[in-house]
């Protein structure tokens, strides 16, 4: 099996006329013309006019999110979405530093796409397994991928845009999709000030899927952490709170804690099937 980069090309498009991609001399290129250079770290960034990037995570973001998942914290998690998800090609939107896409490339045997808006993400998602790609792309754009081209789709706490879900799906494919419950680290928002969730975040999801995307199950997760004050510290840094909580101000609340504290696990693992 071709891997890496070259495993995922075939199902990759050009961002700006939607063509296919063939790769000669280490740059990316479609029929029309357009060009995109292959990163030495192993990703490829595919932007087409308009695209954002910068909403993407910062470095220390993903060094924490790297160090935090590794360690394990999140394994129930993992473990419900390899469960949930269905035969490949995967694309894992918002894939950060691949760790959900590698574990079930690892159970699947089939190659995975990561994408997200961050280079600094990108890069690691680049070295998380032999069948994994890694590329940049605007979430909220077009995204480059060929209609149809993926079975499955992870999506796990990160932005998507439904239309284009059911674009790259092909028919009988599956959208898995994890939002937080408001249980979700509720000690912390409590102790520390972090951003609150959305009661109906999981309702409001299946509204928002339209009817391209058809509900056809919802799991709960749910598992309380035990976590030392360095973990504590990465889980805060690698989420949407590192944006609006400053630094100082983060440091010392969590020095205020004890030496281990209890933090909820508490998400919805939703799947959608594309119609067929």
């Amino acid at each position: 099996m071709t891997t890496g980069l070259d495993g995922v090309l075939p199902l990759l498009a050009c961002p700006i006329c939607a063509g296919g991609l063939t790769r000669r001399d280490g740059v990316v290129g479609c029929a029309a013309g357009h060009r995109y250079d292959v990163a030495r770290q192993g990703y490829l960034t595919l932007l087409g006019p308009g695209s954002r990037l910068d909403t993407g995570d910062t470095a220390d973001m993903v060094a924490a999110r790297q160090e935090f998942l590794d360690a394990g914290h999140f394994a129930p998690l993992t473990a419900a979405i390899v469960a949930a998800a269905g035969p490949g090609p995967v694309l894992d939107l918002g894939a950060g530093t691949g760790h959900h896409l590698r574990a079930v490339v690892e159970r699947s045997g089939d190659v995975g796409l990561a994408l997200d808006t961050s280079r600094l993400a990108a890069r690691r998602a680049a070295k998380v397994h032999a069948r994994v790609g890694s590329v940049v792309a605007d979430a909220w754009s077009r995204l480059p991928v060929r209609d149809g081209a993926v079975g499955t789709v992870l999506n796990v706490f990160a932005p998507r845009d439904p239309g284009e879900l059911a674009r790259v799906l092909r028919p009988g494919g599956r959208a898995v999709i994890v939002t937080p419950t408001p249980e979700h680290q509720q000690e912390l928002r409590a102790r520390i000030g972090l951003l609150d969730v959305d009661p109906d975040k999981a309702d409001r999801l299946v509204r928002a899927m339209g009817p391209a995307l058809t509900p056809i199950d919802r799991t709960p997760v749910r598992h309380v952490l035990t976590l030392a004050r360095a973990d504590v510290d990465r889980l805060i840094r690698m989420g949407p709170s590192a944006y609006h909580l400053p630094a100082d101000r983060r440091q010392a609340a969590v020095r205020a804690l004890g030496e281990t504290t209890e933090v909820t696990l508490s998400a919805t693992v939703s799947v959608f099937a594309a119609r067929r």
